[in-house]
């Protein structure tokens, strides 16, 4: 179960947000991607507070994918520095373990 991860990045679009999700589905780096929003973030950048929609992508996969997956969406994101973190998952059912594992590389 320890391999199980979940990544997220927020953009600032929908379509964007499709746009990586699709991309990871299809080239098996992500079992699922799910796209919360419109959320509102408020943060400091370059010395400048600012305010934005953004829309967030959190995609389940495993661990050892992790890399192929920051290079992915580095690759689609157009932010000059976009939040790409993970979390890993200590216990999940099984089944959905089961499916996520079948349904990536």
């Amino acid at each position: 179960m320890q391999d199980i991860i979940q990544v997220v990045t927020t953009v600032s679009t929908v379509e964007e947000a499709e746009k990586i999700g699709r991309h990871l589905v299809d080239q098996k780096l992500a079992s699922c991607v799910q796209i919360v929003g419109p959320i509102k973030s408020i943060y400091r950048w370059k010395g400048q507070m600012e305010e934005a929609q953004e829309w967030q992508c959190i995609i389940k996969t495993k661990k050892y994918l992790y890399k192929a997956c920051e290079e992915m969406i580095l690759s689609l994101h157009s932010y000059e520095l976009p939040e790409i973190v993970s979390f890993s998952i200590h216990t999940a059912l099984a089944g959905y373990a089961l499916w996520i594992h079948e349904e990536t590389l």
